[in-house]
């Protein structure tokens, strides 16, 4: 069993990118709800508490029995969850007289604290809080602070648990990675061998117990996701896994053929299926962005039940579920609340009575990557952008028709092989054009056109969970938007979007 390290989630904008930090020190740990985590094992090296929105004086504060973690394993709380430690122990935490929110330096270290090993005295920190410690129980020490936070951090004396008010796990804190290394390695005596080889093999040999001879059925979409995921369980079970990737008509241009062609040097066994006609049936008169991704799931669910019914016999769903899907399906009040509905094959176990097998379910999408080029999967696939699984519908706003899909592969393929010409295609996460219901005025030559409008969107990201839109060169957007007028009939007009996430979503449905 490999050795981890719990996060408790008490709601903090920041806790994924805890997680990520940990993850960087080749250390695997998991995310868990406050309210909900697994009683700790011996695989359990070590336990970091989150920030919060809350305040620990609201009534609804999150308000856990830390004593089944306190002087049994390493504990970090970190901002909120160093205030809960002060406050749950006996001392005062208060409303500062000013919210304190950004750069800060620290302005004294106690000697020989391990936590502040190798760290700068004066090194520049993050606040972002509304509470403070005012006064520390008894048993508390003061161990670092700065010009206006008395109490930065603190250690409970004889004990392995530590509070800091600031957040070490943003690149503001500049310091921050070498004081997460202090607590994993130092502290927690954590080995540092979570590497994708390991995984590789930790993964394979998992996969070999768990599905032995049985067969599984895949289906693949040429993203990175499907495709790491298959090549580990093709690695465990070779010709018992069976391979399907459907042409929902929503494919960007010339992709059906791509993906196929992509996928014959990984020696999966795979069939294509071109089912265009069924889901633009399915899309006739719906306008609606739920109802859309609903029909695309009832269909894709009868095609790839009606190709499944010709292997009987197989027990296993292999899906390319990775961590950010696990955390968005539960926050710290129970069921997250929908955004929207994901586009997977949810309704097939029920109806075919599978059982769900899901390698990549413990990756963000970076450790994916990482993965893959372990596998030695071409860099074409595993530099692929994310593409939604309902595909071009959900970039399309409103009605379907063949005529708008057509439109908008070409707008989309002008953008995307414009990217890979001008250089700019890796320094984006994702990117992709939107057909938006608006017509406007125009000038084509002497005459006056009234067609339609193209929305660009090209995103900078991580792992998708947050992303800023992409400062794309004016000169390169220029080009592309006369690119796109002069080729393709039936647009007149190019806009490009640039909204974050939050608050806006990256699709636009």
């Amino acid at each position: 069993m490999p050795e981890k390290i719990l996060i408790l989630d008490f709601g903090s904008q920041y806790t994924q990118l805890i997680a990520r930090r940990v993850r960087e020190q080749n250390v695997y740990c998991e995310i868990y709800p406050f309210n909900h985590f697994p009683a700790p094992d011996s695989s359990v090296k070590g336990v970091i508490l989150s920030g919060s929105p809350f305040s620990v004086h609201q009534p609804d504060a999150p308000m856990p029995d830390l004593s089944v973690f306190r002087g049994k394993f390493p504990l970090l709380g970190v901002c909120y969850g160093a205030q809960l430690l002060a406050q749950q122990n006996g001392g005062s935490v208060l409303r500062s007289e000013i919210r304190e929110y950004g750069r800060a330096h620290l302005s004294w270290l106690g000697k020989n604290n391990v936590l502040f090993e190798e760290i700068s005295p004066d090194a520049q920190v993050w606040m972002s809080h509304a509470d403070s410690i005012t006064e520390l129980p008894s048993n508390f020490e003061l161990i670092a602070s700065t010009a206006s936070v008395k109490i930065t951090a603190f250690q409970i004396q004889n004990e392995a648990t530590y509070g800091i008010q600031f957040h070490p796990e943003v690149t503001h804190s500049l310091e921050g990675k070498t004081l997460i290394e202090n607590f994993l390695t130092k502290i927690c005596g954590c080995r540092q061998d979570w590497t994708p080889a390991n995984f590789v093999e930790n993964t394979v040999a998992d996969l070999k117990k768990q599905l032995g001879s049985e067969k599984v059925i895949m289906a693949l979409s040429g993203g990175v996701d499907s495709s790491v995921a298959a090549v580990l369980v093709h690695r465990a079970i070779g010709k018992n896994l069976y391979c399907i990737f459907v042409d929902n008509g929503l494919l960007r241009k010339n992709e059906y053929e791509k993906v196929l062609e992509s996928y014959k040097d990984l020696g999966l066994n795979i069939k294509g299926v071109d089912a265009k006609s069924l889901f633009y049936k399915a899309l006739a008169g719906e306008t609606n962005p739920e109802s859309k991704r609903k029909a695309i799931g009832r269909t894709f669910i009868e095609v790839f039940d009606q190709e499944s019914k010709q292997l009987a016999d197989a027990r296993w769903l292999g899906q390319g579920t990775i961590y950010p899907d696990v955390i968005e399906s539960v926050s710290v009040k129970g069921p997250s609340a929908t955004i929207k509905s994901h586009h997977n094959v949810g309704g097939l176990p029920e109806k075919m009575k599978l059982k769900i097998v899901e390698p990549l379910r413990a990756l963000f999408k970076d450790e994916v990557r990482r993965v893959g080029r372990t596998l030695k999967i071409d860099d074409r696939i595993l530099d692929r952008h994310p593409f939604p699984g309902p595909g071009l519908a959900i970039r399309i706003l409103g009605e379907i028709t063949p005529e708008k899909v057509q439109i908008l592969q070409e707008v989309d393929h002008i953008f995307i092989e414009g990217l890979k010409e001008f250089d700019l295609y890796k320094e984006v996460w994702q990117a992709g054009a939107i057909f938006l219901p608006v017509q406007s005025v125009g000038v084509m030559g002497d005459e006056r056109t009234y067609e339609n409008a193209v929305c660009l969107r090209a995103v900078t990201s991580t792992d998708g969970m947050t992303a800023d839109w992409a400062h794309l060169p004016y000169t390169f957007l220029s080009e592309i938007s006369n690119r796109i007028i002069n080729r393709v009939k039936g647009i007149n007009r190019v806009v490009y979007d640039i909204s974050s996430k939050p608050p806006a979503t990256i699709e636009w449905e």
